[in-house]
């Protein structure tokens, strides 16, 4: 009975002592990501100097055309306009003799990244509206575009989109929601209508397209702006909502899943709130990129803006769509995108068409990134 009291006791005690409060330790806030351009030699470049020189040199004289008034680029584009090479030997001995090769890799050691494909659509539509139709919007005349980078550096890069509520107060734009709904339809013009809605807003995360009418004519559409929402992705929603796999989640396993639930096609559609407003284009070249240059067939790229400069010649080592395959190509960063974004993240342009779509539809691949930079400058500040 006393080891029994004893054992109560202590019980007891133990029972009425107070617990140790551990402070809990506060998150470790991650390093913003960024880029650290690693210096190469030539011979690290797999197959240097690749496919098709001959095809990318017209896209790098298109850059030139903007990049040539800049310090950094001024005398390289001034002798590249001199220059008329006759084969892909006299266009590799140029870069060679003007440029330093720079691996990509992120500040955690990441040398490979995302690359997708995208092309310049061709839709059936009209320009006046009809049942099922779905239309194309010119810039909205109550879009407001606010720089603030000098009050917030934080925004380095990003413009924000509103509208003005009453006589003072600025507020987000509509979202592709409430646009569907109809609250925009005052504010913007209807360059054109798509028959297809699914079409239609693959038209938009290509940023361009063109429209083919009863008649036969053409009507070309490239970018403008946007209402000022991030990019969220249909294929990531599907999977979400358990439709569709990850390996499955292509522009074609989404356009099938719409024909099969016509009912929730609008449910998918505002799954993402970015809306693309476009212009009329004239014209018989590529569509117009964010450098404001015609895009050229496998020849141009879109990237991120922060990681690297627009206009800069990028060599990409990847894989053909759903192919071991290997594509190694000189490019130039011509392009931006809603959803490209990180130092190591390539949207490779195939051109115009269904054949193009294809493999942009199908591009899901890992692919490693040089930038060339001109010799003696000063690396882009994107860089560590």
């Amino acid at each position: 009975m006393r080891f029994l009291g004893l054992l109560c006791a202590i019980g007891l005690l133990a029972a009425c002592t107070s617990p140790k409060i551990v402070a809990p330790t506060p998150p470790v806030k991650p390093e913003p990501l960024t880029a650290v351009y690693k210096q190469s030699d030539w011979n690290a470049l797999p197959n240097w100097p690749g496919e098709q020189l001959t095809t990318t040199w017209p896209s790098w004289l298109n850059s030139c055309k903007r990049l040539i008034s800049r310090p950094v680029w001024k005398d390289i584009c001034a002798d590249a306009v001199m220059l008329a090479p006759q084969d892909d030997a006299s266009i590799q001995a140029f870069f060679e003799r003007y440029f330093n090769p720079w691996q990509i890799e992120t500040n955690t050691g990441v040398n490979t990244g995302l690359v997708t494909g995208y092309y310049e659509p061709l839709l059936k539509g009209s320009l006046e509206p009809k049942e099922g139709s779905v239309p194309f919007y010119a810039v909205p005349d109550n879009l407001l575009v606010l720089d603030m980078v000098k009050q917030y550096p934080d925004l380095k890069g990003k413009r924000l989109r509103g509208r003005l509520e009453g006589t003072r107060t600025v507020i987000p734009y509509w979202s592709r929601q409430e646009i569907a709904e109809g609250k925009m339809a005052n504010n913007a013009k209807v360059l054109a209508w798509a028959d297809d809605a699914v079409e239609a807003f693959f038209m938009e995360v290509q940023g361009s397209g063109r429209i083919q009418l009863p008649d036969g004519n053409l009507v070309r559409l490239g970018y403008a702006d946007q209402n000022g929402y991030p990019y969220k992705s249909i294929g990531k929603w599907l999977i979400e909502q358990g439709e569709l796999t990850a390996d499955k989640a292509s522009m074609q396993s989404i356009q099938a899943w719409a024909k099969a639930n016509p009912q929730r096609l609008q449910e998918m559609l505002n799954a993402n709130p970015s809306v693309i407003f476009f212009r009329t284009l004239s014209g018989t070249e590529g569509p117009i990129g964010a450098l404001n240059v015609p895009l050229t067939d496998e020849a141009s790229a879109a990237v991120d803006p922060k990681f690297v400069p627009l206009g800069s010649p990028i060599y990409l080592s990847t894989t053909r769509p759903n192919d071991n395959a290997p594509l190694n190509r000189l490019i130039q960063a011509q392009d931006t995108g809603g959803a490209i974004a990180g130092p190591i993240r390539v949207d490779y342009f195939w051109g115009f068409g269904n054949a193009a779509g294809q493999l942009a539809g199908r591009m899901k691949q890992k692919g490693q990134v040089w930038v060339l930079w001109p010799k003696g400058q000063e690396l882009p500040k994107t860089s560590l």
